[in-house]
């Protein structure tokens, strides 16, 4: 099954076979190609919400399922994430099958946004940037088992927005780590891994999500 909505579906005899939407955006400037976290598929409500949000700012969006996901739609089991090899080869051929005539940046949430800066660098000739919502810099309470290689190689302008008290890496955390000059880290007032801050900080999980879609904006306009 292929779900679009609004604008032509953004495959051509595609390899890619799985679930995505497709969101034109009118006079669109960009295409952010937008891949889900482990435990939530494209149709998350934070994944909506920044969807709408990048619509508003002229940007299209195309958001597509891991093949986990559509198996866990098909039958109601829950399943854990595919092997890395299995989402680079998903993320990979979305890329192979665009038929866009619009700039292309590619990222994700959490776990759709490191598979996103693996895949970057063979596809220079293609994307003009990546955007990390939420980048799981270590898997939970194993803050020694870093994930820094892909930020740290990167070849493409390369945006992290991170909560400050994200537990797979926050402010603090990330202070202390070498990283490439081309990856730049946008900080979320006291948001935790989905960007939701706690009621005393005086800021709330819109106010948040309104101020990533603004840094991503900017980020689009200056590459």
């Amino acid at each position: 099954m292929v779900n679009q909505v609004s604008g032509q579906c953004f495959i051509e005899q595609s390899s890619f076979k799985g679930q995505f939407v497709y969101q034109q955006a009118a006079n669109a400037k960009a295409v952010f190609i937008f891949a889900h976290g482990a435990g939530a598929n494209m149709h998350h409500e934070f994944m909506e919400q920044v969807s709408k949000a990048l619509h508003d700012k002229a940007i299209s969006t195309l958001r597509f399922n891991f093949p986990y996901m559509d198996k866990r739609e098909q039958d109601g089991k829950r399943r854990p994430p595919d092997r890395m090899p299995t989402l680079l080869e998903c993320y990979q051929s979305v890329l192979s099958s665009l038929c866009l005539d619009l700039p292309i940046f590619i990222g994700g949430k959490s776990m759709g946004s490191r598979v996103a800066t693996m895949v970057a660098n063979d596809n220079l000739e293609l994307i003009k940037g990546v955007i990390c919502l939420g980048y799981p810099f270590h898997p939970p309470k194993k803050p020694e088992k870093l994930r820094l290689e892909p930020l740290q190689e990167a070849k493409v302008p390369l945006l992290i927005i991170q909560g400050e008290r994200d537990t797979l890496g926050s402010k603090d955390e990330i202070s202390q780590y070498s990283l490439t000059t081309l990856c730049d880290v946008k900080y979320l007032t006291d948001g935790d891994h989905s960007f939701k801050p706690r009621v005393k900080s005086g800021t709330t999980l819109d106010a948040n999500i309104i101020e990533a879609v603004e840094a991503m904006n900017r980020f689009i306009d200056e590459q």
